[in-house]
């Protein structure tokens, strides 16, 4: 699927936000990088639609976003929601994660995300 020219500042800023992942980042990460999972192909801090996306598979159209507390704000909650609305418009399904659900409970995360394209 063609994508939309990524502005220079939006694909260095993703870039950057690839060397200092979270925690909870790095964790799934490791679930799901290299098709670990049941052969997914995912890809970290992906530039799509003006944003960045903690991990995108390309392939069903699906972004993985992982939140920390700073996303419970009302200012956040509507941003994210309004960022959300935006992805779906483009056809992209939106899963959203709590650091600690993932931190916590990683394999519940994997197997919802196996839920959500079919795969399980």
């Amino acid at each position: 699927m063609p994508h939309a020219p990524v502005p220079p500042k939006l694909r260095n800023n993703a870039k950057s936000m690839r060397k200092v992942m979270t925690n909870a980042e790095l964790k799934l990460w490791n679930a799901i990088r290299a098709h670990r999972l049941m052969g997914l192909g995912f890809r970290r801090q992906v530039p799509i639609a003006g944003y960045i996306a903690d991990f995108a598979c390309p392939t069903h159209q699906l972004i993985i976003e992982v939140d920390g507390s700073q996303h419970g704000s009302d200012h956040d909650l509507a941003y994210d929601t309004a960022r959300t609305q935006r992805l779906q418009k483009d056809g992209w399904t939106v899963l959203r994660f709590g650091n600690d659900d993932v931190l916590t409970d990683i394999d519940n995360i994997c197997l919802h995300i196996l839920k959500t394209v079919g795969e399980a």
